[in-house]
């Protein structure tokens, strides 16, 4: 099944990969990888100002329509294995039917890795999802298609909402999976490098993946000076948005687990 874009040009050689990062100067510093237009920008370079949620080492941009999450992973956990504490490790912005998860890692000051993680990204889906890959050319560069195939439990099943549900064709039902694509992006910045993951109806609807575009590409990076191993996370904290909304929804069980920053009220939760 053939469901990307051809490849349209030959990767650049890697160098060598260092195995912890010193700090550099401003003249050491490499050049930041450019998209064809636009961001995602290093913070030294000169940004374009528009409203961004701060999550420390990304700003991303907001705009009408957007909801965002933060993911967490588990530092410490109990004696049956439920977290009892976790520290934030991505960024999900969604949109309509359509979600992107933002992530960012130190990289080495002379070569990118990209490359390699989209390698390493496409064995892993094959050998242990079972799944098929396809690299293309996107707007940032070198991308990866996924296609996976996804659990139809009746559990699944029954958290759906029914119109969703019932566009699910009987033959998937019956043999319960369907097929589901990912969009996997990445941008090698100046001793970073940024992966954004899509899902949803964004990989087919054009208007709905524009919207994720501009998101992506008007993303800051603060990278900072410490010295880190290539592939670390970098830091990220939780916006004050986030800790006000926490507040105010602390006694509601149902309050909503998004955040849309152009709706009266705070609607977030920092999902565990």
């Amino acid at each position: 099944m053939a469901f990307g874009r051809r490849r349209q040009a030959e990767e650049p050689e890697k160098g060598p990969e260092a195995t912890e990062e010193p700090a550099e100067t401003a003249e050491e510093a490499p050049a930041k990888a450019e998209s064809a237009e636009g961001g995602p920008f290093d913070s030294a370079d000169s940004v374009p100002e528009m409203q961004r949620l701060d999550f420390g080492s990304l700003q991303v941009p907001i705009a009408p329509g957007l909801g965002f999450q933060v993911n967490f992973e588990a530092t410490q956990v109990d004696e049956e294995g439920n977290p009892l504490d976790g520290r934030p490790v991505a960024v999900l912005v969604q949109y309509e039917e359509s979600a992107m998860q933002l992530q960012v890692f130190a990289a080495p000051k002379r070569s990118g890795i990209w490359e390699d993680v989209r390698a390493e990204t496409a064995k892993d889906i094959q050998e242990e999802a079972k799944g098929q890959t396809q690299e293309g050319e996107g707007p940032f560069g070198p991308e990866l298609l996924a296609m996976v195939p996804a659990a139809l439990t009746e559990e699944v099943l029954a958290e759906m909402a029914p119109e969703v549900r019932e566009q699910i064709p009987a033959e998937f039902v019956e043999q319960g999976w369907a097929p589901q694509i990912i969009r996997f992006l990445g941008v090698d910045g100046p001793r970073w490098f940024l992966q954004a993951v899509v899902q949803g109806a964004a990989i087919e609807d054009e208007e709905q993946w524009q919207v994720l575009e501009d998101v992506l590409r008007g993303v800051v990076v603060h990278r900072g000076d410490a010295p880190m191993p290539p592939r670390e996370l970098l830091e990220l904290q939780i916006p004050k948005e986030f800790s006000e909304a926490g507040q105010d929804a602390e006694e509601d069980e149902e309050a909503v687990e998004t955040f849309d920053p152009f709706e009266r009220g705070p609607e977030i939760t920092e999902v565990r």
